[in-house]
């Protein structure tokens, strides 16, 4: 009976080799994908970078001259910004700051100057960024445009996708120092 119990289990198990070896015929059809499982926890919100925002050193700009625009006379004077392109310029966002005295002021900027109230303000143009400083009087004088003032753009292309939250920024009316904290720029 040992002798019959040892040879069914050796015949088992050789059949058992034989009839599952890959050379069988054709694989079986998968089943069905199970459903999908819950989504992971958030993860951290990543700091604000400033992919696709452009900056200038502090620059200086070349003597003033005098130029009358829109009817209104002062002394002007030309910044370079060669990556200042007509897609920004007519979709992006502009910001023009000026250091002196050991402040950073953004343009516009009105203040009190020899005597007068007056406003020095940027316009942009492509590869350009003029400076215009007038007086808020009639009497066809100027203030004098100095060339020891520094001058720092910050160029903010349009059509960028922005969160809801992003969008609703108004740069111009944050200061120098909020803005750089919030385009990660070194001020």
């Amino acid at each position: 009976m040992k002798f019959s119990k040892t040879i069914l289990t050796i015949l088992f198990v050789a059949i058992s080799t034989i009839s599952c070896s890959s050379d069988d015929g054709t694989d079986g059809v998968n089943g069905v994908d199970g459903a999908v499982g819950p989504a992971g926890p958030a993860g951290p919100t990543g700091a604000t970078g400033s992919a696709n925002v452009i900056y200038s050193a502090w620059i200086t700009a070349p003597a003033a001259a005098a130029e009358t625009i829109d009817g209104t006379s002062g002394l002007s004077t030309t910044i370079n910004a060669p990556e200042l392109s007509a897609d920004i310029v007519s979709k992006g966002t502009v910001l023009v700051y000026m250091s002196f005295g050991g402040g950073v002021y953004t343009l516009p900027y009105t203040s009190t100057a020899g005597g007068y109230i007056n406003t020095i303000t940027a316009i942009a143009s492509v590869q350009k960024i003029k400076l215009f400083r007038f007086k808020h009087a009639a009497d066809g004088t100027t203030v004098n445009l100095p060339t020891t003032l520094s001058w720092r753009y910050i160029l903010i292309p349009g059509g960028v996708a922005a969160t809801a939250k992003a969008a609703k920024l108004d740069y111009s009316k944050m200061s120098y120092e909020e803005v750089c904290a919030r385009l990660n720029i070194q001020p």
